[in-house]
C-alpha cells in the first residue's frame, strides 16, 4: 500500500510542478523554470547561470553570475514562448509580467485542465496496476478472496482521495488564473 500511495503522490507532485509553471499574471520564480540558456556550448537551466527573484508582484529579476551570459539569458527568456519581453540592465535581466487577456486566461484554464486529466490518468494507472497485482496474488494463493476484496477497497479509497486532491489543485489554479 505504501508503494501505491508513493506512486500516486508522485503523480500529484508532477501535476503541482506543471501547474506552478502556468502563468497567472503574478510573477513567480517557477515561471522561468523551463527556460534553457545556451551557455558554454550547451543548454543549461536558467537557475544554473543566474538567480531568479521577485522584487515586485509583476516583475521578475534574473541576476546573472557571468557578465558574458547576460545576452544569452535575455535571448533564452525572449525565445521561451512564455510571451515575456526581458530587458538587460548591467548584470541583471528584468522581466516585466504583462497582464493576461481574457482569451489567454481561458486558454490557460484549458491547459490546466489537460494537466489535471493527465494526473488523474496516472493515478488510475497506478490503481489498475495495484488491482492486477492483487488478482495475481489471490490466484497464486498468497492472499485470500476476502483480503483481495478488502485491499481492493483500500486501493480504491486511496485512488479517490488522490483524484480529489487533483480536482482541488485544478480548482485553486483556475481561480488564480481567472482573477482579474
Amino acid at each position: 500500500m505504501k508503494d501505491i500511495a508513493r506512486r500516486m503522490d508522485g503523480a500529484i507532485d508532477v501535476l503541482h510542478k506543471e501547474l506552478n509553471g502556468l502563468r497567472t499574471g503574478r510573477a513567480s520564480v517557477n515561471l522561468l523554470e523551463p527556460v534553457q540558456v545556451e551557455a558554454y556550448g550547451s543548454q543549461m537551466p536558467l537557475n544554473q547561470v543566474g538567480n531568479v527573484s521577485v522584487p515586485e508582484p509583476r516583475m521578475l529579476m534574473v541576476t546573472v553570475w557571468d557578465k558574458g551570459m547576460v545576452k544569452a539569458v535575455e535571448k533564452a527568456i525572449r525565445d521561451s514562448g512564455l510571451g515575456l519581453n526581458p530587458s538587460a540592465d548591467g548584470m541583471t535581466v528584468r522581466v516585466p509580467i504583462p497582464d493576461l487577456t481574457e482569451e489567454r486566461r481561458t486558454e490557460l484554464t484549458k491547459v490546466a485542465g489537460k494537466y489535471a486529466e493527465q494526473g488523474r490518468v496516472s493515478i488510475r494507472n497506478v490503481r489498475r496496476d495495484a488491482m492486477d497485482s492483487l488478482k495475481k496474488q489471490e490466484k497464486d494463493g498468497d492472499i485470500s478472496q476476502d483480503e483481495h476484496r478488502q485491499l481492493g477497497e483500500d486501493v480504491q479509497k486511496l485512488t479517490d482521495d488522490h483524484i480529489k486532491k487533483v480536482d482541488e489543485l485544478l480548482s485553486t489554479k483556475e481561480k488564480e488564473i481567472m482573477q482579474v
